[in-house]
């Protein structure tokens, strides 16, 4: 008898070592996107950089996507045209945009390189440094959340029906890793002549990601060769504008975005600021509020692939982004109101950041039909960061305006201290807000018969 036919997809070795290949991927994506945030001193100090400028640089990532809807675009090109090419030209932009903003960072450039008179011609109330880097870190953002989603894609596409939560947990897991090391490695790896070097290492890590993209992209060909996943589908399958219409009406879906919104707009735009914020309330030194900061991503490399498996087993997920969203505010009013050493509320942030994407990206997949999954996602993303990019800008902008005679020089010689009180308070509201969603949700769930409260591996075989 013949040995029955097995794509590549059914090789146990193969799914896992793609999942290895995008997760390190996503590690480098997720490294760039932090890489700034335990410098927020020294750029401010070195570079002259305001607290609202500091924001404004970090919600540049979010520009394209809430604007220029790319991350929906990417969604569509990813449907339309597969996940090679999609992929390929968006961690390309990826790689040059952190290019870019290491050299804005750097003496080379500060010092007349090329491109400085350009980026000096024009909004000369700006420096050319801020310029150039806000000008790298938007092509950045432009590659990184349709990279995402181009990403999550692959992950649903090798394991949906087999342990699908349990490796979008594992995917994220690796991903947080990347996250953590930046907050805490940033602070050893600086020094004073190099106080640039990690975000030079992040540039680096991004450029090997591409190459590992690269790689990922003759494993893919070769299976769509065997299954015909996207380049043979009929008519009635190919994407068409009236989709997206059809994606949005599904409440759902609404409820599922909005809270995804709300809560990443409260964790996010937080770690922006995060080692600041605890190097002055509770003054500690940069390099611990560094590793401090990293507990929360680090506590998501532990737990977001358990929950990812009660997902797949147990069911709960319109349960867990509840009790995610009830632990976020409890974590930002412990951090606002309280003395309590900074590693308890950190530690809650790590478990509700858990909970959320194990039972979130998942669920997804239950809502939206797989041929239309990309565009959901990158609807998501877009609205998603909308909230990267206001948020960042509030915080600066409360901050300045809440702390008018402190300056970066003042903070960096011990005689003043930033005062987080109210920023802070902005974010527990989102997530109370959150909350809300959370709650529809989780209703609508008993009537939309989607099964969010049950095990995927059950929900995924019966499709």
């Amino acid at each position: 008898m013949a040995e029955q036919f097995r794509s590549l997809k059914e090789i146990a070795m193969v799914r896992w070592g793609v999942l290895v290949i995008v997760s390190l991927i996503m590690a480098a994506n997720y490294y760039f996107y932090d890489a700034l945030s335990p410098l927020k001193g020294e750029i401010q100090a070195r570079l002259g950089f305001s607290n609202q400028q500091y924001g404004f640089l970090q919600s540049t990532y979010s520009i394209s996507n809430v604007f220029l809807f790319m991350a929906v675009i990417g969604g569509v090109l990813l449907d339309k045209w597969g996940i090679r090419f999609t992929g390929i030209g968006f961690t390309f932009f990826m790689a040059v945009g952190s290019v870019l903003t290491f050299y804005g960072a750097s003496e080379v450039f500060s010092r007349g390189g090329f491109g400085y008179q350009f980026m000096d011609s024009f909004l000369v109330k700006y420096s050319p440094a801020f310029k150039m880097m806000t000008f790298g870190y938007f092509l950045f953002g432009l590659g990184a959340e349709t990279s995402i989603v181009v990403i999550t894609t692959i992950v649903v596409k090798w394991f949906k029906g087999k342990e699908l939560a349990l490796a979008l947990g594992i995917n994220l897991a690796v991903a947080r890793l990347g996250q953590g090391m930046s907050f805490f490695f940033s602070e050893n790896l600086s020094t004073p002549d190099f106080w640039y070097r990690p975000i030079f290492l992040a540039a680096c890590l991004l450029s090997i990601a591409f190459l590992f993209f690269l790689v990922y992209s003759l494993i893919d060909y070769k299976l769509d060769k065997q299954i015909s996943f996207k380049h043979e589908i009929s008519e009635v399958e190919k994407f068409k504008i009236s989709d997206i219409l059809k994606i949005i009406r599904i409440p759902s879906f609404i409820y599922i975005t909005l809270l995804c919104v709300t809560f990443y707009s409260a964790f996010f735009p937080f770690l922006k600021y995060a080692t600041d914020l605890l190097h002055n309330k509770f003054s500690l030194s940069i390099a611990l509020s560094g590793r401090l900061t990293s507990v929360p991503i680090f506590f998501t490399v532990l737990f977001t692939p358990f929950f990812g498996w009660i997902a797949d087993t147990k069911g709960k997920s319109a349960s867990m982004m509840v009790y995610s969203s009830i632990l976020l505010i409890l974590a930002h009013l412990t951090l606002t109101f309280t003395q309590i050493y900074p590693i308890i509320p950190m530690a809650m942030l790590g478990v509700s950041f858990s909970l959320i994407p194990a039972a979130m990206w998942p669920a997804v997949s239950k809502i939206i039909d797989q041929k239309r999954l990309g565009t959901a996602y990158g609807i998501m993303f877009s609205v998603q960061n909308f909230g990267l990019w206001l948020f960042p800008i509030l915080i600066g902008l409360i901050l300045d305006k809440t702390n008018p005679d402190v300056t970066a020089a003042m903070v960096e010689a011990g005689t003043a201290k930033y005062d987080y009180t109210y920023s802070i308070m902005m974010l527990a509201i989102i997530g109370f807000v959150g909350i809300v969603f959370a709650l529809l949700l989780k209703h609508e769930d008993k009537t939309s018969g989607f099964g969010l409260e049950l095990p995927n591996r059950m929900k995924n075989n019966k499709k």
